[in-house]
């Protein structure tokens, strides 16, 4: 059996944001040219169907655009917040504490990979720690000026290795895993 990994899978602009400061995400679009898309592509919902967990903080979940969590309907979906209130969907479970510490435990149990779909505080947690395995990252044509970081300052360094990469109407999709020792030069 296949270890678990724990994986980021997100979109961010040219200029490093997840979301613009309403929490929009109507920018995350293509181009509208699809003359350099590459055959066989990074596919999401093929992602999607690799995990069985899905990791978010309270504003990612709550700014998640209508009817859009849907797909996640047969995982467990693991909400980071601090409100005392109930989720209504009974495959989520609100999380207050160590997620970090918890989402470790889970994969060391079997199952499919863990995904960490965000937002940037929940990417941090978790990059701080060095416990993601693989980056799956989707830049859009589009330069933000503003919004939501992706990554927070002061993070450890991470030297990655560039796994597979794919370009669908001028989004370049990127998926990098940890480096092995034997792989640093």
């Amino acid at each position: 059996m296949m270890k678990r990994k724990i994986v980021l899978n997100l979109a961010m602009s040219i200029d490093g944001y997840i979301c613009d400061e309403a929490g929009g995400f109507d920018w995350i679009v293509g181009q509208g040219d699809t003359r350099l898309d590459t055959q066989n592509p990074i596919d999401f919902m093929a992602f999607i169907e690799t995990c069985d967990i899905v990791v978010m903080g309270k504003k990612a979940y709550d700014d998640a655009p209508e009817n859009s969590l849907d797909i996640y309907h047969d995982k467990k979906i693991y909400v980071v917040t601090h409100s005392t209130e109930q989720p209504i969907a009974s495959n989520v479970e609100y999380i207050q504490g160590d997620i970090v510490h918890k989402v470790l435990q889970e994969r060391e149990k079997p199952g499919k990979h863990i995904f960490i779909y965000g937002g940037g505080h929940i990417v941090n947690l978790f990059t701080q720690q060095n416990a993601i395995d693989e980056y799956i990252i989707g830049i859009i044509p589009t330069i933000l000026g503003k919004g939501r970081k992706l990554f927070f300052d002061n993070n450890p360094m991470i030297r990655l290795h560039l796994e597979e990469y794919s370009f669908v109407d001028g989004i370049t999709l990127l998926r990098y895993i940890k480096r092995d020792k034997e792989q640093e030069v």
